[in-house]
């Protein structure tokens, strides 16, 4: 699920990493909101706080919710710099590295758990940094079809879809609104349940449910490292034996 990209890659393959980020986006969301009110996987409704505390000539605030923005751009960027960067050496992996990023951050929060309570912000843009990784990374390796750290645009793309199911006859159209909304389902599904994970964890863990988190996301990847070892071993196998004959 992190190695394919193109015409190699499938519903199946968008499926798996949609499950699997968005269930780590819906914990991230509910342990930083429950930990310090802030919105920590989408900078939507900061540029409506940016905007309101400027107006009220609170600059100082303003600036913060300019660097939650500003973290969760520079994730972003280093997702993407890090793929592009790796693409020439191991195209296979390029994308497990902005993973295995996001992973150590997450786990690291917690080692730091007394600190970043005592300063917000300082958590708020971590976790938003990492999630400007994930929505890179998922944004690119699936062509902009998923994306995973936040619901708006989710909804309306299912919304569209849904209606469009009464119009498109063609079982060509259908079967692909059919593929896209059960995706949309798949992420939307996967987030809640993700919060809700997140929610019922907090209580007991803390900050340390970030450690499921992360957790979580490095099993994925190990899992599709493991995976694809055993392919390439099956493959070379298969050839040796076709050599032999």
């Amino acid at each position: 699920m992190f190695r394919h990209t193109g015409e190699t890659r499938t519903l199946q393959h968008n499926l798996r990493i949609a499950s699997l980020l968005s269930f780590v986006a819906g914990i991230v969301n509910v342990a930083g909101f429950l930990a310090v009110q802030r919105l920590t996987t989408n900078v939507t409704g900061h540029f409506a706080f940016l905007i309101d505390e400027v107006f009220k000539l609170h600059f100082l605030q303003g600036f913060v919710f300019f660097l939650y923005i500003l973290f969760f751009l520079l994730g972003s960027f280093t997702s993407s710099f890090l793929v592009e960067l790796m693409y020439t050496r191991k195209k296979n992996y390029v994308y497990i590295l902005p993973a295995l990023l996001e992973s150590l951050l997450l786990l690291s929060v917690p080692v730091f758990g007394q600190f970043v309570i005592e300063s917000p912000d300082t958590l708020a843009c971590v976790l938003l940094f990492a999630m400007g990784l994930q929505n890179s990374l998922v944004t690119s390796i699936s062509n902009a079809i998923v994306r995973t750290t936040h619901l708006t645009g989710l909804f309306t793309d299912l919304g569209i879809e849904l209606s469009q199911l009464f119009f498109y006859r063609l079982q060509e159209q259908r079967s692909k609104l059919y593929a896209s909304i059960r995706l949309r389902l798949t992420i939307i599904s996967f987030f809640f349940m993700g919060g809700i994970t997140g929610g019922l964890l907090y209580p007991i863990l803390a900050l340390r449910v970030l450690i499921f988190a992360g957790g979580v996301l490095v099993l994925g990847v190990t899992f599709d490292y493991v995976r694809y070892g055993i392919y390439k071993a099956k493959r070379k196998y298969i050839d040796r034996q076709k050599g032999d004959t």
